[in-house]
């Protein structure tokens, strides 16, 4: 079994460098990072890590936090959600960490956020989903359904039509952004002429494909996660589906149009807050320097981008507040100005929902598999938890909602 610790050769430069900046008195600041470095969603998740130590070590040259050191104490979940529970309460209880840094998918999310809550911790979940958390002891820098659903559905019924089919990925992410797709395509005059949930690992999607073949949608919503399901892509083109397809998480995530042949991603949109391709000065500084530093990096993703801003987010928080107290750090966030400018664009922590505003690309994916952007949208906000009653600088339900579960009436 693999496990990343504090003294794991991955995490030796950022302590080294720190060894080196620091006096031996100087008492670190400890981040726990719990990301599956192997297992089904490795591929998307690896760059996360490298991007939590490209900024620790980059604030750790810069004189850290406060004067302190930033000290990483890693392990690798395996892509199982039993190893979250395993490894929170050991970061929290044994390793003493001042915040976690967790999760990939939302599945493994919920494992370990009970625990969070028991231990009255801080977790950074640094991905994007399908929204409704309402928790003081969760930070979210993922982009949410009203941050991409609500810019992409009426963007593809615009031009597309208005027949939808959704696949999509078999527990808690898929079926509720799912839910937001059948609302959004609604309330912009769509119908949904089919809808599939595909248990994660599977790789055959040939069924599937005949029932969109007979379904005749316009287009289709693909929210597929992981590496077995990315199979659908290269069987669809074989099958000669040739639909436009619209997503949350392909692209930004796995990078499906650079493992798959040509052109089984074409016409694939998908609302992003980065991806590498982003052709701005910001993104290619981060870009830059993110190759310095791990040249064999495949792709440097949506999730990288938010999980390096993410540490700055906290530095911020941390310096502000003078404490690593979670109270302390949360009057801070109720403030409402808490903003970095993170390599897709700022963001900032909306006080209600512990959330973050972000702009959104919309990301195509060409013939040849070159992406373009006919279209951004600036600074939206994650706005559905706080007009729906989420208010966490009020009170803590500690619980994720729904478009069909929303917060009570009193908040």
């Amino acid at each position: 079994m693999l496990i990343k610790s504090k003294s794991a050769a991955s995490a030796l430069g950022v302590l080294l460098l720190a060894g080196a900046a620091f006096g031996q008195d100087a008492e670190p600041i400890k981040l726990g990072v719990l990301e599956d470095q192997s297992g089904d969603f490795a591929l998307a998740t690896i760059g996360k890590v490298h991007a939590i130590q490209l900024a620790a070590e980059e604030i750790n040259a810069a004189g850290g936090i406060d004067g302190r050191p930033l000290e990483l104490v890693e392990y690798d979940t395996q892509s199982d959600n039993t190893r979250f529970q395993e490894f929170m309460r050991r970061v929290l209880q044994r390793d003493k960490v001042d915040a976690v840094f967790a999760g990939f998918s939302s599945a493994s999310r919920e494992a370990y956020r009970p625990i969070v809550n028991q231990f009255d911790g801080l977790a950074f979940y640094n991905n994007q989903y399908e929204g409704g958390v309402c928790d003081a002891n969760m930070i979210v820098t993922g982009a949410v359904p009203e941050q991409q659903f609500s810019t992409l559905l009426p963007y593809m019924i615009e031009n597309y039509g208005p027949n939808v089919y959704t696949i999509a990925a078999d527990y808690n992410f898929g079926q509720i952004s799912a839910e937001w797709v059948r609302n959004i395509v609604a309330e912009n005059g769509g119908t949904m002429v089919g809808e599939e949930f595909i248990p994660l690992g599977v790789s055959q999607f040939s069924q599937t494909i005949q029932n969109i073949q007979a379904a005749k949608p316009d287009f289709v919503v693909t929210l597929l996660v992981g590496t077995a399901q990315a199979s659908y892509y290269e069987q669809a083109g074989a099958a000669n589906l040739a639909l436009p397809m619209a997503s949350s998480v392909n692209v930004g995530q796995g990078y499906e149009h650079k493992r798959f042949t040509p052109p089984s991603l074409k016409d694939m949109y998908a609302t992003v807050n980065y991806v590498e391709e982003i052709d701005t000065p910001a993104s290619k500084e981060f870009v830059e320097k993110f190759r310095a530093k791990f040249p064999n990096e495949p792709y440097i993703n949506q999730e990288a981008s938010n999980s390096y801003a993410a540490v700055y987010l906290y530095k911020q928080l941390v310096e502000r507040a003078k404490s690593t107290e979670l109270a302390d750090i949360r009057k801070v966030i109720a403030e409402g100005d808490v903003c970095v400018d993170g390599p897709g664009g700022q963001m900032c922590i909306d006080p209600k929902s512990q959330h973050v505003s972000h702009t959104i690309h919309l990301a195509h994916v060409t013939e040849d598999h070159s992406v373009e952007f006919p279209t951004k949208w600036e600074a939206i906000q994650p706005y559905w938890l706080g007009q729906a009653g989420c208010d966490l600088t009020v009170s803590d339900p500690s619980e994720q909602y729904t478009p069909s579960n929303p917060p009570p009436a009193n908040g």
